[in-house]
């Protein structure tokens, strides 16, 4: 047997300007399962545990995995539930003998009692393991990363796609850093540059623009054998944090000047491109009035609430877009989801085709997206919320809304939920037995991951500011802890 590592996944995306904060059960309603229940969930998908077990395999390793636990983006994350997610990584850090640790962490956990979940958790790791045994991270691009976090791991590795779809390949990568590590062959420590941006301003978008020319350059600096990953993270903006933003990182050894200068021409790249945004964020009633005549034989009009995004931590209950589709009297359309898990509880025991009046949506902020919409609707269809995606991001992993429904109205179907969760597969409408491809129109919930499953089949794509919680506006937020000056709030106070 070859070397035994301690793997853990934990992720959390915390949008601090939420009112919901992320409590245990936040955790059990999207993942928590431990140990080989959790391998056996994860090890066939597009994961980074997936990842990780492909090394093992080729490597001989003997893999002690703890957990994975993952909650959807929301609020602060209580001090409980921080405690007993990491508490027994760290007690398994410290009971066991392992040659190296390789998590699988978000990179944008906040708690309710300081600014670095992902810090925070190493600082207790490094506390029971002393300084020796190699740390690895996979991340999510849109980590805030900060100087703690580099300094506390060695090797920290990123996706290079949003949508995300190379989470497996980025498993892979950071695990084969880690053995080499572990096996004395280098000796990686991860340098960072960053931007004064509260985001990379199109938010990490590999699809389109400056990205995949910055990830290009950084493909060639990794061939260099001094170098064995450069990341370059879009930041999480919804974060009022010091170390918010989006960031350039090189694992490296060797010229550590060299690598730094790499990295530092990146970041001024996204600097000096800040301005050049691709999202056109139309108000819900332009986007509507588009939907109302809009014909393709290529496919359904695509309209995307960017500012809804329960992927970014938004609640998922804004009723703008709704609103302004059923006045302008859009058919052949479906929505999802709108989040009420009241009017879903109000409903779940009436049978198909019982004519409802309801309540809908709006209810945790009426202020940020709109106020609840009185309606009267067939209900269509009630479900247990469950899917298996079958999509490039979500392929062979199951999913929930919790317990659902499907109403009617006038030409509009519309999936309710009780719990949030963005639209980032065709399976969570087929699900519930619409079928996007043959709709007019499709309104969903997401700021870009929706794109991977949804492009193929549409005819146009709109993107639509509904005014919620995850706006692109960012001034209508109160920042009150960021690194000042910082971009867009401030434009001038640069150096």
């Amino acid at each position: 047997m070859g070397f035994r590592v301690l793997t853990a996944e934990v992720s959390h995306e915390t949008n601090t300007f939420s009112r919901l904060h992320t409590d245990e059960e936040a955790f059990r309603n999207r993942l928590f399962l431990l140990g080989e229940d959790a391998v056996a969930e994860r090890r066939n998908a597009n994961t980074e545990i997936a990842g990780f077990l492909d090394v093992a395999g080729a490597r001989d390793w003997d893999i002690d995995h703890v957990l994975s636990a993952v909650a959807g983006p929301s609020g602060y994350v209580t001090r409980g539930a921080f405690d007993w997610i990491c508490g027994p990584i760290v007690d398994r850090a410290s009971e066991a003998n392992h040659s190296g640790i390789l998590l699988a962490l978000h990179g944008a956990m906040v708690p309710d009692f300081c600014e670095d979940g992902e810090g925070e958790l190493l600082q207790r790791i490094r506390a029971v393991v002393g300084s020796s045994i190699p740390i690895a991270l996979s991340l999510d691009p849109h980590a805030n990363v900060t100087q703690l976090m580099c300094e506390l791991a060695d090797i920290l590795v990123s996706f290079n796609t949003y949508p995300h779809v190379d989470m497996r390949d980025t498993g892979r990568q950071a695990a084969n850093i880690l053995h080499r590590t572990m096996a004395g062959e280098i000796k990686p420590r991860t340098l960072m540059a960053r931007p004064p941006m509260l985001k990379e301003t199109n938010g990490g978008r590999t699809d389109i623009g400056p990205m995949i020319e910055r990830l290009a350059k950084a493909r060639t600096y990794e061939a260099r054998d001094d170098v064995f990953a450069v990341s370059v993270n879009g930041g999480f903006a919804s974060a009022d944090i010091a170390e918010v933003g989006p960031s350039v990182l090189v694992t490296c050894e060797g010229d550590f000047s060299a690598h730094n200068d790499f990295a530092e021409e990146i970041s001024d790249d996204i600097w000096a491109r800040r301005n050049d945004g691709f999202n056109t964020y139309l108000t819900v009633e332009v986007a509507a009035a588009l939907a109302t005549t809009y014909q393709s034989a290529e496919g359904p009009l695509i309209i995307a609430d960017y500012a809804d995004n329960p992927g970014g931590g938004a609640y998922g209950d804004s009723t703008a877009l709704l609103d302004a589709l059923l006045t302008a009297k859009v058919d052949e359309a479906c929505f999802g989801p709108i989040v009420d898990s009241n009017t879903v509880q109000a409903l779940c025991g009436l049978p198909s085709g019982a004519r409802v009046s309801v309540d809908l949506g709006g209810k945790t902020d009426p202020v940020l997206g709109g106020g609840p919409l009185h309606l009267n609707a067939e209900l269509v269809h009630v479900s247990d919320g469950r899917f298996i995606g079958d999509g490039p991001i979500m392929g062979g992993l199951p999913g929930s809304f919790g317990p659902s429904l499907v109403i009617r109205v006038d030409g509009i179907e519309i999936i309710v939920t009780s719990l949030p969760r963005q639209i980032m597969d065709l399976q969570q409408f087929k699900a519930f037995g619409i079928y996007p491809e043959c709709k007019r129109v499709v309104a969903l919930k997401s700021m870009q991951h929706f794109r991977a499953a949804f492009t193929p089949i549409s005819g146009q794509i709109i993107v639509c500011d509904s005014g919620a919680l995850c706006t692109p506006n960012y001034t209508r937020m109160q920042y009150e802890n960021v690194r000042r000056p910082i971009f867009p709030l401030d434009q001038i106070g640069f150096t």
